[in-house]
Parts: C-alpha cells; structure tokens; sequence
C-alpha cells in the first residue's frame, strides 16, 4: 500500500510504531537497521483490516500493556512482545488456520528485519502456543504470553460485555443458535481448566474475575 492510500496516521498507530521499534531493535542487540518503520507499517495495516472487531489494534495495545506488566516472569520479554505483535498479524473468522499463518509470517519477517534465527523460533513457537494458551510447565514465556492475551477475560463487567459483542460481531456469518452452541463450548472448556491464568500476577489478580465473566456469559447464552 502506497502512503496516498493510507489511512490517516493516529497516535495510537503512532504510539505502537514506537513500541514496535524499542522491542525489535531489542531483540536485534541494539542493531538500528534495517529501518523497522515498513514492517511496522505492514503489521498496523493487518491489524486494521476491516473483518475484525475485537482483534484490532486495540487488541494489541491491551496485550502488549499486559505484557509490560508480567515482564518480570518473562525468560525474554523482547521475543514475547514481538509474538504478541505476530500472534493475530494473519486473522481471518471463517479460518482455522490464523495462528499457523501467523508463526509463518514472522518466520518469514523477523530474519528478514535482522533477527536472530533463536529469537525469530521463539517467537513464531509463542504464536502458534496461542492455539491452545496452554503453556507447559516452566515456559515461561509461553505463560506470559498466554496470560497477557486472555487478561481479557477478567475485564470488568462492562468491557467484557463489549468484547463479547464484538467476538460475535465477527462471526456474525455464523447462525445465532449455532453461534450459542460454539461459544458456550469454549466457555466450558475455559471454566474447565484448573487455572486460566499461570503467571503469579495473573493467578492472584484476574483468576476469580475471570471465572466469573465466564460464569456470567454462559448464563446470558442459555436464555
């Protein structure tokens, strides 16, 4: 996309071109080229694609400010914020295969932007970790990104009634009764889960809100 076509540039956009800098250039040792602006560019642009409601760019904002605060649990907090950027890059509804794309382009990317090969791994491990959010014991990365991204559910009642709207939103090409079937399954499984959450913060701070979001979802759809 040329700059004529784009869009307006808002502060946000502005905002995470900057975080988007800091955690690359991090990750690279401190390297400043190449330039990380077009990658930053090319990312906002799929994170402002018009079938998504919930995963948009305010989506990443509020995992990238849950990752800031989780950093302290991280074994690479730098790797965990450039998968947080990956995870949703490819996001289609009516796919199944978002992650695995995904971890795909920033297999592709990250070498290409001056990463290294044991970053660019981790990273695109950590994104496909996002199909089941289920880290296992000791990742700590894996725990970090995972908690950051489902920190959403433990919303107050309000913003989570918004991300449920705009959740259904987005499949708004599937049937109501099928819809209600489908996300009443999730639900259980969530609730189903010995913890939802496997950071000490997030065990402490969002377990119980979170549960009973979940728990007040599943209520709303049965009726």
């Amino acid at each position: 996309m040329d700059d004529t076509a784009r869009p307006p540039r808002s502060s946000t956009d502005d905002g995470l071109r900057d975080r988007w800098r800091a955690c690359l250039v991090a990750a690279r040792g401190g390297a400043e080229d190449p330039d990380p602006l077009p990658y930053a560019a090319n990312l906002l642009d799929r994170w402002a694609e018009p079938q998504r409601k919930y995963h948009t760019t305010a989506h990443l904002v509020a995992v990238l400010d849950h990752i800031d605060t989780l950093a302290q649990y991280a074994a690479d907090p730098d790797a965990v914020r450039l998968a947080a950027w990956f995870h949703d890059a490819v996001y289609r509804p009516d796919r199944s295969e978002n992650e695995e794309r995904s971890a795909a382009l920033a297999e592709r990317a990250l070498p290409e932007a001056g990463v290294p090969e044991a970053v660019t791994a981790e990273v695109a491990r950590l994104v496909r970790l996002t199909v089941t959010h289920d880290p296992a014991a000791g990742d700590l990365d894996g725990e970090v990104l995972c908690d950051a991204d489902l920190a959403i559910l433990a919303a107050s009642p309000r913003q989570y009634a918004a991300y449920a709207a705009q959740v259904r939103e987005e499949y708004g090409f599937v049937p109501d009764d099928a819809f209600r079937e489908g996300r009443a399954t999730v639900l259980r499984q969530l609730l189903g889960l010995p913890r939802l959450f496997r950071t000490p913060y997030g065990a402490e701070h969002w377990e119980p809100r979170a549960r009973q979001n979940l728990l007040t979802e599943l209520e709303l759809l049965s009726h």
